[in-house]
């Protein structure tokens, strides 16, 4: 590592002690973006990156509510409000016993590039608790997110912060946020995105961060003249990120095989398509967090305990969690044949693995490759402001459009002299420079 570069994290290590997963999301940017900051001492002089790694705010607070048996419990609610630079702060709320602020540092900061990307005006946040919903009642979800929303209500609004779902936080959630904050706030706006489209909602917006996942991958192959045609998909997860997916590529000619859950992942060398896809859903709506049911209903292995990267694939995509992919998984994946990943999920590839795919293959970070989500999200916003509901073609244009903007600017930023796309660089550079003109356009503030 650059010994200035060591110098800038150490600093940030000393100011966010114990951090480890916003250290990694941090330490990424600044090692691809160090060499264009330093051609541009402008940005140096105005302190950019020491000030684009201190989120603007950190919400934390209280959150009782009553379960059935009448017992109180007391859980612990955030707001990262990390850069509102391009406009209000953008970014889910996760509800899941894994929410911790390091981890909400690391998705709020990962969100500020991925919101520049989309080119929206959008700035960067994040939030949840560690509130897990697997197993509650819908009574003790609707009294949960009321009093998360009791106190979340007075930091959020359509022109400051616009948060929307993640992890744990469905369309049954966000309805019983929306319906707090409108009940208190006396008043029906845009204030949360992913919301039913009875209420405000966009048509694709559960399928956008797949859909818009496959689409980014189709620019990838496209300028090698390939296409996804033929090609055999590894999906981790079975939530709505591979859902989306799954649709995506199977629509565009794919085969997928894998999906996976915490409990294991299903092999299916036939393909998942059709119903399969269908009970997708219904796995997601049960709650119970596994995927071994798949092959009570269908064909195919499972395999306990284990991720899909083992499998002989053409393309890996994990849509799950963070570091999901580690260094062996990806070596694996190479061996095999593996011609492409690209991360679904934030940060699905711990940085060893992301930099061996990157070296030896097509590899893509989650700020470009599921940015899709959040771009839906953002039109959302735009027809809640104009009291409109597009059509779904014309949300989907949109997305496509938008994913393929991203694509563009990343091979902009990170094409070598030797022609190869660094996405990784081409992302992070690419998200930067407009947050970075941005700040110096509104002073130090």
């Amino acid at each position: 590592m650059d010994t200035k570069i060591k110098e800038f994290m150490d600093g940030v290590r000393m100011r966010n002690p114990g951090e480890d997963e916003f250290l990694q999301a941090v330490e990424e940017v600044v090692e691809t973006v160090w060499d264009f900051y330093q051609e541009n001492p402008h940005y140096k002089k105005a302190k950019i990156l020491e000030r684009m790694t201190e989120p603007e705010r950190v919400i934390m607070f209280r959150v009782p509510w009553v379960n059935d048996s009448g017992e109180v419990q007391v859980n612990r609610g955030y707001r990262i409000e990390f850069n509102s630079a391009l406009g209000p702060y953008k970014g889910g709320l996760r509800f899941h016993p894994s929410v911790t602020l390091s981890g909400l540092k690391f998705l709020g900061f990962e969100q500020i590039f991925k919101n520049s990307l989309t080119s929206l005006p959008m700035g960067g946040g994040k939030g949840g608790s560690d509130f897990n919903p697997k197993g509650k009642s819908d009574i003790e979800i609707m009294r949960f997110c009321q009093a998360f929303m009791s106190e979340l209500f007075r930091h959020i609004g359509p022109n400051t912060d616009v948060p929307a779902g993640d992890i744990g936080v469905g369309g049954r959630e966000i309805g019983y946020l929306f319906g707090q904050y409108k009940k208190l706030r006396n008043e029906f706006t845009g204030v949360l995105t992913g919301k039913g489209i009875e209420y405000g909602g966009s048509l694709i917006r559960p399928e956008a961060t797949g859909f818009g996942a496959i689409y980014f991958v189709k620019e990838m192959l496209a300028i090698k003249g390939d296409t996804l045609e033929g090609k055999t998909v590894s999906v981790s997860g079975f939530g709505n990120v591979a859902w989306g997916a799954v649709q995506k590529a199977v629509e565009l000619g794919a085969k997928v095989v894998t999906i996976s859950g915490p409990d294991g992942y299903v092999y299916d060398p036939e393909g998942i398509s059709g119903e399969k896809i269908d009970y997708m859903l219904e796995l997601r709506a049960s709650n119970m967090d596994v995927v071994k049911p798949f092959i009570e209903r269908f064909e195919g292995e499972f395999h306990a305990g284990k991720k899909p990267w083992e499998q002989k694939v053409d393309i890996a995509i994990p849509c799950a969690i963070q570091n999901e992919l580690n260094e062996d998984d990806a070596k694996k994946l190479i061996a095999n044949g593996c011609t492409l990943i690209a991360e679904a999920s934030n940060m699905g590839c711990t940085a060893d693995a992301a930099f061996l795919a990157s070296e030896k293959i097509m590899f893509a970070p989650g700020k470009a490759v599921n940015a899709g989500g959040v771009a839906v999200s953002g039109l959302e916003m735009s027809q809640n402001s104009m009291r409109l509901n597009w059509h779904e073609k014309e949300v989907d244009d949109r997305l496509k459009q938008i994913m393929i903007n991203i694509h563009a600017a990343c091979v902009r930023f990170g094409t070598a002299p030797n022609g190869k796309v660094d996405y990784i660089k081409g992302a992070n550079v690419g998200g930067f420079v407009k947050v970075a003109e941005a700040m110096i356009a509104q002073g130090v503030v």
